[in-house]
């Protein structure tokens, strides 16, 4: 918890990620960790690739969500983003999100509140 930001919802793929995070009393650390975790994740993964010194993240964009149906649609295109990119049928046979973790532990009724609120308005850049 170096940065005290909760994680709720996660998708990791080859080319970008997508995370929705309950912020601190102070979210200006969001900046910081992220350069972190594009630090150590880069170095991982070139690591893994024999691949020094490669650029592998160029940008982040951030929103900060105020409303409660902002939220509970930002969960639920989060959780379903590998679907929605064609990787899987179903969200929770993606390794790499959180709809599985989520799926089993969650609070049965917030879990069906999330999974049965619409995504159709939700507006984030993702077309990799």
């Amino acid at each position: 918890m170096e940065y005290e930001w909760r994680l709720q919802a996660w998708a990791v793929f080859s080319n970008h990620y997508h995370f929705v995070g309950n912020s601190p009393d102070d979210p200006s650390s969001l900046g910081v960790m992220i350069g972190k975790l594009h630090t150590l994740t880069a170095a991982k993964l070139n690591a893994l690739d024999e691949c020094e010194g490669r650029k592998v993240w160029y940008q982040y964009w951030d929103s900060h969500i105020t409303y409660e149906k902002s939220y509970l649609a930002r969960l639920n295109y989060v959780h379903n983003n590998p679907v929605r990119h064609g990787l899987v049928q179903v969200a929770r046979q993606y390794p790499w999100c959180s709809a599985a973790w989520f799926e089993n532990t969650a609070d049965r009724a917030f879990f069906n509140i999330v999974t049965g609120f619409p995504m159709d308005r939700v507006k984030i850049f993702d077309e990799f």
